[in-house]
């Protein structure tokens, strides 16, 4: 007879070595966009990434980045390596929890077939999280959420495994461990917690032979308490006890530094081990089993000491600074992210009645704990609140979709329908349940905001740039019809297990979204936050093996060929989601991300300073600059958390290369609370022509003049006097420095001027201010787009393009606002010092994020091509045209809007037939998808504007050149469309 256990154990590694094997093979070699290069900078030298930061997941980094051998490049593949693992023991508990599930719905009789409906059952669910499209994405980066994944699919294996113990002491072990790996995910994502009530089902079935409705009850209420327990009371809630200590002993008695910390580290660890002793000494097993697992909580929770003891020592990626007990109480909560209304809160029509000095906010002074701030509390009219509120947010582009979404007129305000409406159609339906489908239905696109496909949109006609686009996945609904037959057998087979996953599903996934009471857009898809999810469904697809065969068996009459015919018909879903996610989610040799920041870093000038806006303009540098040393000299700021004390704090420092940022106001002008926060404009009217003198601005600053400081009834603040600045220029200086390009040097100017955008100054903006004005030139000061669009100045007539990054300089262009281009740095460093592996090699893909970041690219190459035809300069022109057709060919990242202008400047340089070429495929493209559009009744304006631009631009090219039949053919299909646009 088979041994099942050995069966079981053996098919379960088989398992875990194809997932592995199929993450290793399409795992990425580089950094990936969003966080993932900040993880891996901070893993690599044991950095404090933003809050709450993960911890363990750095120090786990830390280690795979040493297989590495010395080679910095090999670094983040190692790192990323380590979710390669993590998600290939995830899909291993997953398996031994279907099989041990899956055994109480078959007979108990030791047969052939109904071990092969078991161990199939665990293959086909096990094999579909694989396959997943979520799951597989987190697989194969440097992310918390493959390991976040494992911690999850550990604990539901390990308290399904104790539900087999007999023996009470064992059972207590398996307890204490689940209690450990608890306190070991803290240090990676919270997510894992919400497991727990699910957990707690799965002990009450066991202890309880009689279930009542009471008892599931207060079992969740219990469990749920836990969950509240470690969220709330461990997570922050200890750090803050300590830190109302803290203040007590140093403020109040006197004492050290330290001192209140240590008092409460005493007590709260000689308490905790005074109780495990009298529960051991007492016999009382149950008090012990808990204050162990407590214990054990604290144990794997005590990885947070890293970021307490890493910000000591001011390692250069160091955010929010968190180095002493108050700031490290800050970081756990999230305080710089704000907060969202869960329970009862406002509208986002409320209107703001009044606000009020909340909790004191606390800084380390030299000898005692100084009051730097009060938290604000915002007071909204009372009938314009709501219970559980979902659309809260007052944020213009919030409010633009929550009044899409709701049909609300503009001056129209919601209802608690409209609100209650908003969260189940958006909250839940379009950013939960479409998600749910990608993964189980099919994906239309991987562009943001694409559908899920069902059957008949897998099957019918789209134009070829949706029909190409690799993240579109048809699965015709075959795993989502599978969960859905093995979610009902299990319901009415084994009702106990049933709620078990069904409770796993609802937290992991709908719980989370009304908990996380997302705004209504985010910057990217936020699909990886509930993969727990869909690994409660993998379930339900594997126990879909049984029924089947059970129905198979009533035709075919033989149990093991039933079983086999079963699983192999069950085996289609992960098959087909293995066939059609693989070119999507093979991110082998991919570098485009760590390329572009380095095309960043390479547009610089030797000891620059550079700005950056979001997340991909910024961890993707931080990590060349960790990670592979490149362009060390180079400063990069991150412009929002430039409103920050601590950061600027930090810009004063040496980083490798990089001197100190030359401010000239002193540390405390930026002090979080002071008088610089936010500096409204006042208008005087005894400014000159209505003009500040930007140098003088920054002195008065410095002195604290009373006659910028506004007085309110909470405290005081610093004022703008004037809408429009000047700086003088020592153009004698400037021209001895030799960095104004010789082209430019009948443009350089001995006076700046520029005009404020809104009607105040944030932090970040003074901090520019002072740096423009102390800087004197001395080191080169650059832009990315992002960054040049965000500051509160019109100074971009004041920037030259180098490249990918706009420096400033005192040469002011004649034509406004439009930046200006040095051609030889911009050409050389296009041609010359710019990075491009794998960018021409059609078998990569490349996402949504990466194709914006590679139209950039043809952006800038746009911008010095054109540049270069104004200076009659055709050699380099053509020269620059064929190196960007070279590098970003069509068949690897088809042609844009961006491309459209390249067909204009082929014609010019008498590439004719390489012109018409490009503009057959722009064109037909262009057709194809207006027509789809306007037969689907989709209005998105940006596409529908987009391809309509390029069948005019191209209809103007081809007239401007004389080719009368082309310039016609797409004149009239741009004119039919236009017609159409309502």
């Amino acid at each position: 007879m088979i041994d099942y256990n050995r069966l079981n154990n053996i098919s379960g590694w088989l398992i875990f070595a194809l997932a592995t094997t199929v993450y290793a093979l399409t795992v990425e070699p580089t950094a990936s966009f969003w966080d993932c290069g900040e993880f891996i900078a901070v893993s690599y030298k044991l950095e404090v990434p933003h809050p709450p930061g993960a911890p363990f997941f750095l120090l786990l980094g830390r280690l795979f980045s040493f297989l590495a051998g010395g080679d910095r490049e090999q670094v983040a593949y190692w790192i990323n390596m380590l979710s390669v693992l993590s998600s290939g023991f995830t899909i291993l508990f997953l398996f031994w929890s279907i099989t041990h599930i899956a055994k109480k719905l078959v007979p108990s009789e030791e047969t052939l077939t109904n071990y092969l409906l078991i161990i199939g059952s665990g293959v086909v669910g096990a094999l579909a999280y694989t396959f997943s499209d979520s799951f597989w994405f987190s697989a194969v980066e440097a992310e918390v959420y493959a390991m976040s994944s494992f911690f999850t699919a550990f604990v539901v294996w390990a308290i399904l495994k104790w539900e087999n113990i007999k023996d009470p002491s064992d059972e207590n072990r398996w307890i204490i461990l689940i209690a450990y790996m608890v306190g070991l995910s803290i240090g990676v994502h919270l997510l894992n917690l919400v497991t727990l009530p699910a957990l707690g089902l799965i002990y009450y079935f066991k202890k309880r032979e009689k279930v009542t409705r009471n008892g599931i009850i207060a079992t969740l209420a219990i469990s749920g308490a836990i969950v509240m327990i470690i969220m709330s009371g461990v997570i922050p809630g200890l750090p803050s006890m300590a830190s109302v200590l803290e203040i007590f002993f140093v403020n109040n008695l006197g004492l050290p530094f330290g001192s209140g910390v240590i008092f409460f580290a005493v007590v709260f660890l000689g308490g905790l081990i005074y109780g495990i002793y009298y529960s051991i000494k007492a016999k009382k097993v149950t008090l012990n089993t808990i204050l162990v697992a407590f214990a054990f909580i604290i144990i794997g929770y005590s990885s947070y000491s890293i970021v307490l003891i890493r910000s000591t020592y001011n390692p250069p990626i160091d955010e929010n600074n968190p180095e002493d007990i108050l700031s490290y109480v800050s970081y756990l909560k999230r305080e710089q992210y704000g907060s969202r209304p869960l329970l009862h809160g406002q509208y986002f029509t409320a209107e703001l009645v009044g606000q009020e000095k909340g909790d004191a906010v606390y800084r380390k002074g030299k000898e005692k704990y100084e009051i730097s701030d009060y938290k604000l509390e915002y007071k909204y009219d009372p009938k314009q609140t709501t219970i559980l509120p979902r659309t809260y947010s007052s944020q213009p582009g919030h409010v633009q979709k929550y009044r899409e979404v709701l049909g609300l007129k503009q001056g129209e305000k919601p209802s608690f329908s409209d609100n209650i409406y908003f969260m189940l159609r958006h909250q839940i339906g379009t950013m939960y349940f479409r998600y749910f489908m990608w993964n189980f239905a099919g994906r239309a696109s991987d562009i943001q905001g694409a559908t899920w496909l069902g059957i008949f949109d897998a099957l019918e006609e789209v134009p070829s740039s949706l029909a190409e686009n690799k993240g579109r996945n048809a699965f015709f609904m075959i795993p989502l019809f599978l969960g859905i037959i093995g979610l009902i057998f299990q319901y009415y087979k084994d009702p106990r297990n049933f709620s078990f996953v069904a409770m796993l599903f609802f937290l992991t996934g709908v719980a989370v979204v009304l908990y996380l009471n997302s705004p209504p857009t985010e910057p990217r898809e936020r699909d990886y936050i509930y993969a727990g999810s869909y690994y409660a469904y993998a379930f339900w697809i594997g126990l879909a093996v049984i029924p089947l065969s059970l129905g198979l068996k009533k035709i075919i009459k033989a149990g093991n060929v039933a079983a086999i015919l079963s699983i192999l018909l069950c085996l289609s879903a992960p098959a087909i989601m293995a066939s059609e996610g693989w070119d999507d989610h093979d991110r082998s040799d991919r570098y485009f991300s760590v390329d572009s920041a380095k095309n960043f870093l390479a547009s610089c000038e030797e000891n620059a300073i550079i700005f950056t806006g979001g997340d991909n303009d910024t961890f993707p540098l931080w990590y060349v600059q960790e990670v592979e040393g490149f362009r060390t000299d180079v400063r990069v700021i991150v412009l929002s958390y430039f409103n920050t004390d601590w950061y600027i704090a930090q810009m004063m420092r040496d980083a490798y290369e990089s001197e100190p940022l030359p401010f000239g106001l002193s540390l405390d002008r930026y002090a979080q609370g002071g008088l610089n926060d936010y500096l409204p404009l006042v208008e005087r009217q005894n400014i000159k022509g209505g003009m500040m003198n930007a140098e003088q601005f920054i002195k008065l600053i410095n002195d604290e003049h009373p006659a910028l400081q506004v007085p309110t009834s909470i405290s005081k603040y610093n004022s703008v006097p004037a809408k429009n600045f000047f700086l003088a220029v020592d153009t004698a200086s400037v021209t001895a420095k030799g960095i104004v390009p010789e082209q430019y040097q009948n443009m350089l100017v001995d006076r700046m001027t520029w005009s404020m955008k809104g009607s105040g100054l944030e932090k970040k903006d003074l901090a520019i201010l002072d740096l423009i004005v102390n800087n004197n030139w001395e080191r080169p000061i650059y832009f990315n787009n992002t960054s040049a669009s965000s500051v509160n100045f019109n100074i971009k007539k004041y920037m030259m393009q180098e490249g990918n990054a706009f420096r400033l300089l005192p040469v002011e262009n004649p034509a406004g606002n439009e930046m200006m281009v040095d051609t030889d740095k911009m050409y050389d460093n296009l041609m010359n010092n710019f990075h491009w592996r794998e960018l021409d090699n059609p078998e990569v893909y490349y996402s949504e994020d990466y194709r914006n970041f590679i139209l950039n690219h043809r952006a800038t190459f746009n911008t010095l091509i054109d540049a270069l035809l104004l200076e009659g300069d055709k050699d380099r022109a053509r020269n620059a045209v064929m190196k960007c057709l070279e590098v970003m060919p069509d068949e690897a990242v088809r042609f844009d809007h961006f491309s459209v202008q390249q067909v204009n400047y082929l014609m010019i340089l008498e590439e004719e037939e390489l012109a018409i070429d490009m503009a057959e495929k722009i064109g037909t493209r262009a057709d194809e998808m207006l027509a789809y559009m306007f037969d689907k009744g989709i209005t998105n304006r940006f596409d529908l504007q987009k391809n309509l631009i390029s069948l005019s631009e191209l209809a103007r090219t081809f007239r401007s050149a004389d080719n009368n039949e082309l310039a016609q053919k797409y004149e009239t299909l741009f004119r039919n469309y236009y017609g159409m646009v309502e």
